[in-house]
């Protein structure tokens, strides 16, 4: 399947951004990630750690997709995109908790941030061609 130079340089820039997402769980933002951890969830520490520390190495393994898996793009951006749907939750539960996190410091910053999900919805299919007809995908 064809995608253009411009799609494949946006697929692989949302590939690097999971990647450093994802190192980021393990790391160096991985107390930040705790504030996306929906509060509905069990709140043991340990649980919630574990959320970070699995979604993060999820993450990882979506952003190496993204990068090298090119055979299987389309397929990988259709999972993206569920897995952007599924967190969705965390950022709901970080906005109606009032939890400050990535500089989301204020009920207004973390009301806008919800409308980046869909962006970054759209962005893993359009970057993987899932918006190009059939026959031009075949």
């Amino acid at each position: 399947m064809k995608t253009s130079l411009f799609q494949n340089i946006m697929r692989i820039l949302l590939g690097s951004f999971m990647l450093l997402a994802g190192i980021g769980h393990l790391t160096f933002q991985r107390t930040e990630f705790l504030a996306q951890v929906p509060r509905w969830l069990p709140d043991s520490p340990g649980f919630m750690d574990f959320v970070v520390v699995s979604s993060g190495v999820v993450e990882i393994l979506f952003g190496l997709a993204m990068i090298f898996w090119v055979k299987q793009k389309i397929k990988v951006g259709i999972a993206l995109a569920i897995f952007y749907v599924l967190v969705f939750p965390g950022n709901i539960s970080q906005y109606t908790n009032g939890i400050d996190a990535f500089g989301l410091d204020t009920d207004l910053k973390r009301l806008i941030r919800l409308f980046f999900q869909p962006v970054l919805i759209l962005w893993a299919l359009w970057s993987t061609g899932i918006f190009r007809k059939k026959s031009e995908r075949e």
